[in-house]
């Protein structure tokens, strides 16, 4: 049975950058779920499969409907990206187990109908550890101006025995970027 402690959202809304407003603020929200480590003081676990199949669904439409308690539609959504953290008792496979299968990943981008593929990190930590979330555009992963990132903690997670998995998305890209496109770089470095 998949055992959930705990579902946490942080939202960061930026309304002026560079000392210049933002005529439409800029919303980045995460959504997180603390489950226990079900591979947790087992040994090493040869097959991961069953876990991976009953529970990355469930995880996917959990996280998925919390997201939606702050967003209205896909049509919000513009970037976003996933994250695993295991507690310091596990293996960095079981971080990467349930956001790395579209089991979990299509939940996720077929609400915000999305095409890219899903950026994400997987790491270990104990406790507070921050949870560091890549995010790209939902369908144009190479688009620079929504390469971005969004970070949160919780203070009490993961515990030795547990795996915080997190979904993330903002409403736009960075503020006013200026940094170019890769395609017009790649005519001008003469790629293609």
């Amino acid at each position: 049975m998949l055992e959930i402690r705990k579902v946490y959202t942080a939202i960061e809304e930026t309304r002026i950058e560079g000392g210049l407003q933002i005529e439409d603020p800029i919303r980045m929200i995460t959504t997180m779920l603390v489950m226990k480590n079900p591979w947790a003081n087992r040994g090493f676990v040869e097959d991961l499969m069953p876990e991976i199949n009953e529970y990355a669904p469930q995880i996917g439409e959990l996280l998925v409907a919390e997201l939606f308690k702050h967003i209205e539609s896909a049509d919000d959504v513009e970037a976003f990206g996933k994250a695993a953290v295991v507690g310091v008792d596990g293996e960095m496979e079981h971080a990467s187990a349930f956001i790395h299968t579209l089991k979990f990943g299509n939940k996720f981008r077929d609400a915000v109908e999305g095409k890219s593929i899903l950026p994400f990190t997987n790491k270990r930590g104990g406790a507070g550890t921050p949870v560091i979330i890549p995010m790209v555009h939902k369908n144009e992963d190479s688009k620079r101006s929504h390469f971005l990132t969004f970070e949160a903690t919780i203070p009490d997670a993961p515990r030795a025995d547990e795996i915080v998995v997190a979904i993330s998305v903002s409403t736009a890209g960075r503020p006013h970027p200026r940094t170019g496109d890769r395609h017009q770089d790649m005519i001008e470095l003469g790629l293609v």
